[in-house]
């Protein structure tokens, strides 16, 4: 198998390294999250311009048409400059409902949008009791003869404070938990009751109330396999992003060790310490080979095996970020837990990500109900 960069994508790394690169100083950085939406229009609007907001749609619809690959390079690049920007909740998670679960005209209104960065999408999915079962819907929607009027809560709506529209998975019938009978419905959200907060990495989340809030449109009513697909393409993103962060909170950790003295000597001549760092390098290593494969898969139409690919994955990148974390913080010293150092900043943002659509434990169980062989 040819792991070669094609020429485009060789131009899209540049591109986007040298964007976060300018951009994303850790000084930068604090600038964007005092901004009045905690991040920055302007860098939305750079993003937009390079085309980074339709990398993975079809050229009708503004992108150029890019798939896993080059969804995967963007990643990397915002793991290492720790982007705040809702790329994720817009892009991937509700460009990704749009693409497998919208029918050909709503795509053709709204993916544009997106792409040129004039409307920020959200999608309104998780609900406080669902743990990690991602099909626990509990928001209801009724047809009604002024549209589908929809009903509940939603929690942890990543950038939902900001967005201009919602994608709300709500249930119009069936239990709880069931896969079936679940509804996907866009939303203006300014006809929601909004609480926008900071989450712990700096990123933004919101709780969404929803009371006789009427529908714009309807995406779909058996929206639970375009949910599904959507979710694990998000998963590849996010083992993408732990692999940027990975690689540059260890740069960051190797450069301590080599300038930090005690008792006379830089800390990393020491061995112990040698093979530390060492060791974050293979946890790095085993969780980048993950991630490809998680890319690679992320688009195969068989659910199950999708899955497998995608919950082994996260399992993977999961245990290395983990690691790769916490032997930072442990070599640093003090001075990684502070908020003026970056190595803290990395470390949330890492524990976020394991946390972010299935932690380990999730995907461990994910793996034991459809069954482990390759």
């Amino acid at each position: 198998m040819d792991f070669d960069f094609s020429e485009d994508q060789r131009l899209l790394k540049d591109s986007v390294d040298r964007l976060v690169l300018d951009t994303y100083g850790f000084e930068q950085r604090k600038t964007h999250i005092a901004a009045p939406d905690g991040w920055s229009r302007a860098n939305w609007a750079r993003f937009a311009e390079l085309g980074l907001l339709g990398v993975n749609f079809s050229e009708d619809h503004g992108g150029f048409g890019g798939g896993g690959v080059e969804m995967m390079l963007v990643a990397e690049a915002f793991g290492r400059g720790l982007v705040i920007e809702p790329y994720f909740a817009s892009v991937v998670l509700a460009g990704g409902l749009l693409r497998h679960g919208a029918t050909a005209p709503i795509q053709d209104a709204y993916l544009p949008g997106i792409a040129a960065g004039e409307a920020v999408f959200a999608f309104a999915h998780h609900e406080r009791n669902a743990r990690h079962v991602a099909h626990h819907v509990g928001v209801t929607a009724t047809p009604s003869a002024a549209g589908w009027v929809l009903n509940g809560e939603k929690s942890l709506v990543l950038h939902g404070d900001s967005a201009d529209k919602l994608l709300v998975s709500a249930r119009i019938a069936g239990g709880v938990r069931d896969t079936g009978g679940i509804g996907l419905f866009l939303v203006d959200a300014a006809s929601t009751k909004r609480r926008g907060y900071a989450t712990q990495d700096a990123m933004r989340g919101a709780e969404i109330t929803l009371d006789n809030t009427i529908a714009e449109a309807v995406l779909s009513l058996d929206a639970w396999p375009a949910i599904s697909r959507a979710l694990d393409e998000a998963s590849a993103f996010l083992c993408a992003e732990a692999v940027g962060a990975m690689e540059e909170v260890l740069a960051i950790t190797v450069d301590y060790l080599k300038t930090r003295k005690q008792f006379g000597r830089a800390i990393g001549e020491f061995q112990v310490l040698q093979h530390r760092a060492v060791d974050m390098k293979v946890q790095l290593e085993l969780a980048r080979s993950m991630a490809m494969y998680a890319t690679m898969m992320a688009a195969d139409d068989d659910a199950d095996t999708r899955a497998r690919a995608i919950s082994a994955a996260k399992v993977q990148v999961g245990r290395s970020l983990r690691h790769v974390g916490q032997e930072a913080v442990q070599l640093h010293g003090g001075i990684a837990v502070t908020m003026e150092y970056k190595a803290g900043h990395y470390f949330k943002r890492l524990t976020m990500i394991d946390k972010s659509l299935g932690d380990v434990d999730a995907h461990l169980e994910r793996l034991a109900a459809i069954g482990t062989a390759f």
